[in-house]
């Protein structure tokens, strides 16, 4: 059967958002560089430059003999894409704390705010109004205005469906970690996403981070909850629900016995050990009151040498080995990134996990690697999920509507 033609308005429409997507990745460039890479006439060529010029998202550079690339004849007329001419917000709405990342339309970071909030603390409202000043702060920062927004993706503990919204739970938590977000950034974001935080850890990882050319891997956000961002075949995993490898699941592991992170796990050890003297003399941690232990100070001082959290590192390391056999077994990752907060000084209990591994598989096991991207991974990822967005939808926004 014969395919439909498409109609002029389809036509150019497809033309504006080839020409748009390879300016957006390219430097600056001219009309004949579009011709070869895009596969336009001429004609066609100039005149959805000159739409995209006038619709605000490319500039018109000086030409190529003004800029000191000589050339016979006529010079070339030069452009380039305007990533200043909107901007994305990436949030992390965590239990305990959230982050806002503005940055342009490159997704190259103009600032970055951060504000800690109390976990006992969290209502809807509570949580909306705070994910609100954050946002707005992060904004004033950069000098810009909620009018400047051309997409803001928003990550959340909770799994989160093609809707951006979050299924019950037995206790209320998914929804209050995730209260209507679409609806509160709606009111005034033109494009907005809400994205389960491990799943944006992992578009993190995929594009600027540990997982670049790797279609197999899982992103284990791994604090103070187990969080896991699975791709397979090149592709995310999300499930009906948002739920795709929700780490519940592993109450029933024996040897993990629950979705508490590695950060968390490392802390409690820490504490029984020094309540029960069990603490070499040597190690650091017996000095510490027990308030003062968390996963970062036990994991630092376990990467600096300490006897004793060495051997915690080590027990918490095997928990990571039996997530990591699981996650492999059901996915066949060829790659785990360890990442968050907790990557910085994970180096002690990947090691005792990569040891202990190969008895929790039968298939090929998957590299375990320490994430590069810190605690504001999620926001990174969060970031280049609005600018993908911001790609596929700016020709429908009426701010960059033109005249024509």
């Amino acid at each position: 059967m014969s395919q439909p033609l498409l109609t002029a308005t389809a036509l150019r429409r497809a033309s504006l958002d080839a020409v748009l997507q390879f300016a957006w990745d390219a430097d600056a460039f001219t009309a004949s560089d579009v011709i070869e890479n895009v596969g336009l006439t001429r004609s066609t060529a100039i005149d959805v430059v000159d739409e995209l010029v006038e619709r605000g998202l490319l500039a018109e550079l000086p030409n190529a003999r003004a800029a000191g690339e000589y050339q016979k004849g006529r010079p070339a007329r030069r452009f380039s894409f305007r990533a200043d001419t909107g901007c994305v917000i990436g949030v992390d709405a965590g239990r305990g704390h959230l982050t806002a990342t503005v940055a342009d339309l490159h997704g190259e970071t103009r600032a970055v705010g951060h504000l800690a909030v109390d976990a006992s603390q969290d209502s809807p409202e509570d949580r909306r109004r705070d994910a609100a000043r954050v946002v707005d702060d992060a904004l004033r920062a950069a000098g810009l205005t909620r009018a400047d927004v051309t997409a803001l993706c928003v990550g959340v503990p909770a799994p989160v469906d093609r809707n951006g919204s979050s299924p019950p739970h037995r206790d209320g938590f998914w929804r209050r970690m995730n209260p209507s977000f679409g609806d509160l950034f709606g009111e005034w974001a033109p494009i907005v996403q809400i994205e389960n935080d491990a799943s944006l850890a992992a578009v993190a990882e995929r594009t600027v981070g540990a997982a670049i050319g790797c279609d197999d891997f899982v992103t284990l956000l791994a604090g103070e909850r187990l969080g896991a961002g699975v791709w397979v075949d090149g592709r995310p995993l999300s499930g009906a629900h948002g739920g795709a490898a929700e780490m519940v699941a592993f109450d029933h592991v024996r040897g993990v016995e629950g979705a508490w992170g590695l950060g968390y796990r490392a802390a409690e050890l820490a504490r029984r050990s020094l309540a029960k003297g069990s603490l070499p003399a040597s190690s650091a941690l017996r000095r510490l009151d027990a308030a003062e232990i968390d996963g970062k100070a036990v994991l630092t001082l376990a990467s600096e040498g300490d006897a004793g959290a060495l051997g915690i590192a080590r027990e918490v390391g095997e928990t990571l080995a039996v997530i990591a056999g699981v996650l492999g077994s059901l996915f066949d990752s060829r790659r785990i990134v360890v990442s968050g907060a907790v990557a910085a000084g994970a180096a002690p209990l990947i090691a005792a996990a990569v040891d202990a591994l190969p008895r929790e598989l039968d298939l090929p096991v998957p590299e375990i690697v320490a994430s590069e991207l810190g605690a504001d991974i999620v926001s990174v990822g969060a970031v280049r999920a609005a600018v993908e967005a911001a790609r596929g939808g700016v020709l429908d926004l009426p701010g960059f509507a033109g005249s024509r």
